[in-house]
């Protein structure tokens, strides 16, 4: 009898599998036709199509450009119908219904309160909306069969001057489902240290904080973010391939920046499909996870947008399993590796592993065991 345990997962297995996400944008995952009925709802008439399957097709198309810059103007068409608490209450409880029915037990979800307060909305009330729609949203993936715990995390937008504003909100509300702060948007010409103010007032203050580095822009931008902001994860951290050198024959040479990453354990957010859109990676086999997966760097798999990228976790693994024949054991150690990295305590992270994520991916494992047993009475039967 041979083991099936590192066989490579069917896609039942991977959607069953407990998975842990720390990179999606709220803004990035809406369902088609929720943006329908909110822009009729609201009388926002810029939409691109009206017709929800046709209107996802054009978010999937507008955002393979090739371009981070043209792939951000995507998001225009999601913040206008998340102007109300009624809609973000609405976009957060089904964000977390679905990624509890694609098998997340846990995810941290970022969205920039900045961005929704063109109906009136105070900064408080858009973090106090999107926080009860995410218990709302946990409440009812317990009544689907589910479970899913989500934390937010508060963007600030790198071209904007209210980085030290959302950290102090971010901190005011990181006992009530806010697990840390963020920075996003066009990495050129914004440089992670124009923020300082706000990474240093979250490290007196104890928080958690990730930042977008090494995506559109190379190595120095991945620099910055460690060596002068003081992240905790990097959003993506893909360019960190330009500090490692492979030679024709096979051997690999760590620059001294991706050794440090290495080193010190530091998470990168990496989301493939997003990277193929934005021009980081140029296909799922070529892209640097491959190579940081077998160098053991602490290496997390995400969405980022799913409705840009037409994704979900399962897909992202899907594609993986396909390009690098990654088993449920690799499942495994990507969602250990996010769990270690998540913004909540250590002994919460350390129950998650152990009672719910290693057990899940123990029960995968196991069945083809039960599989074999009944192919072997079948046979058994036939010759009696």
């Amino acid at each position: 009898m041979t083991s099936q345990t590192h066989s490579v997962p069917t896609a039942d297995q991977i959607r069953r599998a407990p998975k842990v996400l720390l990179h999606d944008h709220l803004d990035g995952g809406l369902r088609p036709g929720t943006i329908v009925e909110l822009a009729r709802e609201q009388g926002y008439e810029n939409l691109p199509e009206t017709e929800p399957d046709k209107l996802g097709v054009w978010f999937r198309e507008a955002a393979d450009s090739g371009s981070l810059e043209r792939y951000l103007e995507t998001f225009a068409h999601t913040c206008a119908v998340m102007q109300t608490r009624e809609a973000l209450f609405r976009v957060a409880a089904e964000c977390a219904v679905d990624l509890a029915e694609d098998g997340v037990v846990y995810a941290e979800v970022r969205y920039a309160p900045e961005q929704h307060l063109e109906g009136g909305l105070t900064l408080e009330e858009v973090v106090e909306a999107v926080n009860a729609g995410f218990r709302e949203g946990e409440r009812q993936a317990r009544e689907n069969g589910h479970r899913i715990r989500v934390g937010a995390l508060l963007t600030a937008m790198r071209h904007a001057a209210r980085s030290l504003e959302i950290a102090e909100l971010a901190n005011t509300y990181r006992d009530s489902g806010v697990v840390g702060f963020d920075i996003a948007g066009a990495e050129a010409g914004y440089p992670p240290t124009r923020h300082l103010d706000a990474f240093e007032y979250l490290k007196r203050e104890n928080n958690h904080f990730t930042i977008h580095a090494g995506e559109a822009f190379g190595l120095p931008s991945i620099w910055q973010a460690l060596q002068w902001c003081g992240a905790d994860r990097l959003g993506h951290g893909v360019r960190i391939i330009d500090d490692i050198e492979v030679a024709d024959d096979g051997s690999v040479k760590l620059g001294r920046l991706a050794a440090y990453v290495r080193d010190k354990r530091i998470p990168l957010e990496m989301c493939p499909s997003s990277n193929l859109q934005t021009g980081a990676a140029a296909s799922i086999g070529e892209h640097p996870i491959g190579l940081l997966r077998k160098l053991h760097f602490r290496a997390t798999v995400n969405t980022d947008n799913r409705l840009m990228s037409g994704t979900s976790m399962s897909r992202e693994f899907e594609l993986l399993t396909e390009a690098f024949d990654y088993t449920l054991d690799d499942m495994q150690w990507f969602s250990v590796n996010a769990m270690k990295s998540a913004f909540i305590p250590f002994d919460e992270r350390l129950a998650m592993i152990n009672e719910v994520i290693k057990p899940g991916y123990a029960e995968l494992r196991s069945e083809w065991l039960f599989q074999q047993t009944a192919t072997t009475s079948g046979s058994s039967r036939t010759e009696g």
